[in-house]
């Protein structure tokens, strides 16, 4: 029988934390649920899975270190070689045991053979109201997720645009490896929340937290050696928020200055300013000074109105995305 649901649990320890020695970075929580997506998907197809897409990452409340972590992967939907996997996480703090929701998001996943070409998988029929309903609620996104795609491929990046930008640049290593052998979507995602994150503390000049990414697009492999670009740019701000692109590039040392760059991910991801309390507070608004600024401060402004008009995904366990 193939699998369509894996659990994984587990606390969360004191090397998941953020700065603050208290909360667990958002980093650390994309690789948990690529690494439960990915479970999930090899399970169902039998074979190596590379992650194609990551989605609609809400996070909704804070784990904190010694919590309790429960994630859950739910396959809902398949295409020809995809597979569109929910993954869930609930954090309890272990001397009650009741597990609150604290991150929910959609994955893509691709069935590869040994060649490392898409091959089909077998045709998904829900078993259960849950399932029926969630895969509902994906087929209806497809086209619109289809339309935000080509809406972030038609921007341009160039030095006309004058709003803050930052660059990590770093060697992917042995431990950053996957089943294939090349580094895990999960590890790309904490790349992204790294310099993201540090982009809007930058600005904001303290503590910033991830409330939402979308669109994490992975175009390329990064392969071990790989010398590595993560390159965050904000694009806009709200009267708390701050929206950051994040391109990830990679290419081999080995073919020297001549060697192109190749994109390997891409996403639009968005921070919140705290204070002291934890609360959210004001940031300093971008000053749009050339036209490439006003046109990605419009295309922020636009991928949240169609984000906005997409259905919802309702759980039985009173869940909504």
């Amino acid at each position: 029988m193939m699998n369509d649901r894996v659990t994984l649990r587990f606390l969360a320890s004191p090397t998941d934390v953020s700065e603050d020695g208290v909360t667990v970075q958002a980093g650390r929580v994309l690789e948990w649920i690529d690494k439960a997506g990915y479970a999930c998907a090899v399970g169902y197809s039998g074979g190596y899975c590379v992650t194609a897409y990551v989605g609609n990452v809400h996070f909704t409340r804070p784990i904190v270190n010694g919590d309790l972590i429960e994630v859950t992967a739910q396959l809902v939907h398949t295409g020809r070689s995809s597979m569109h996997i929910v993954v869930t996480v609930d954090a309890a703090n272990v001397r009650d045991n009741i597990f609150r929701p604290a991150m929910d998001c959609i994955l893509v996943f691709v069935a590869m053979d040994e060649n490392r070409k898409p091959i089909a998988v077998a045709p998904y029929e829900p078993t259960h109201d849950e399932a029926r309903s969630l895969e509902q609620g994906i087929e209806a996104r497809v086209e619109a997720r289809n339309e935000i795609r080509r809406a972030m491929d038609e921007q341009a990046y160039t030095d006309a645009g004058t709003t803050p930008r930052l660059t990590f640049r770093f060697l992917a290593a042995p431990t950053d490896v996957n089943w294939g052998g090349n580094a895990h979507g999960g590890v790309v995602m904490r790349w992204i929340d790294e310099v993201g994150r540090t982009c809007a503390e930058s600005w904001a000049k303290g503590e910033s937290v991830a409330v939402y990414t979308g669109g994490i697009h992975f175009l390329n492999a990064v392969h071990i050696g790989d010398i590595v670009e993560a390159e965050a740019r904000m694009i806009h701000t709200g009267p708390h928020s701050m929206h950051i692109v994040v391109h990830v590039r990679a290419k081999d040392p080995r073919g020297g200055e001549e060697a192109e760059w190749r994109p390997t991910t891409r996403c639009m991801t968005i921070f919140v300013h705290r204070d002291s309390t934890g609360k959210a507070a004001p940031v300093p608004q971008l000053e749009l000074k050339t036209d490439e600024d006003r046109r990605l401060d419009e295309h922020a402004l636009d991928l949240v109105r169609r984000r906005s008009a997409l259905p919802a995904l309702k759980f039985l366990k009173e869940r909504t995305y």
